[in-house]
């Protein structure tokens, strides 16, 4: 019923009934809201079954993610985020667990992230010196150290889905220089949101292919520790 309907219908009406009709008519209007809420929660599932779905990719074929066992705060999702750094910026926040992409308007992409363990986080500024897909994984002399099974991958480890960097890398440089962070894809879905990594940032696959595809190189990238 319309606003004018509604006034032509209530004229002539007696009070209480007046009451009653007006009390009718909002809860019509509040039913509806509460429906069309009820699609939007519908589609964002849609949206999230289509993020998150397996993808073949440069021969590979990534698996779905069990978007549903994780937590939703970690899902890939545009929200309001006032900022001082310019639009294409990357901010990840360490101790909220999220990166941003800040975007025109006031608005950033957000994605979960797995960040590094104590002792091995990092903080500052860098730029995304370049990017690859389908990266080889080369573990650093130190983390060979620290665990000498790693030894057979000096020279590399080839491209797939069991490497740790997942399908795209987007390598951090400061001053010229290679920091060795990384900001990557893992199979390891289920440390989104945890201090798992030895100082890198991780995004689930289909994150970081979603970001790969958004991201410059020679952008900034801020990592923040508080």
């Amino acid at each position: 019923m319309t606003l004018r309907n509604f006034a032509a219908f209530i004229a002539g009406r007696t009070f209480s009934e007046t009451v009653m009709d007006r009390r009718t008519f909002t809860l019509s209007l509040l039913s509806s809201a509460a429906l069309a809420g009820c699609s939007s929660i519908s589609s964002s599932a849609r949206s999230y079954r289509t993020a998150y779905g397996a993808v073949t990719d440069g021969g590979f074929k990534v698996p779905e993610i069990p978007y549903r066992k994780i937590d939703k705060q970690y899902l890939r999702q545009e929200v309001d985020y006032q900022t001082k750094y310019r639009p294409g910026t990357v901010v990840v926040d360490v101790p909220k667990r999220f990166l941003y992409l800040v975007q025109p308007g006031g608005t950033a992409m957000r994605y979960g992230v797995g960040v590094g363990k104590q002792g091995f986080a990092w903080s500052g500024s860098a730029t995304i010196g370049w990017k690859k897909e389908w990266p080889t994984w080369t573990p650093p002399a130190r983390m060979i150290g620290r665990r000498p099974e790693l030894r057979k991958w000096a020279g590399g480890m080839p491209p797939g889905l069991s490497n740790p960097l997942g399908p795209r890398a987007l390598y951090l440089m400061k001053g010229g220089r290679d920091t060795l962070y990384r900001l990557h894809g893992t199979p390891e879905w289920w440390t989104i949101g945890t201090a798992a990594s030895s100082g890198c940032i991780r995004l689930l696959n289909q994150d970081i292919i979603d970001l790969y595809d958004r991201v410059k190189p020679g952008a900034k990238v801020i990592v923040k520790q508080t």
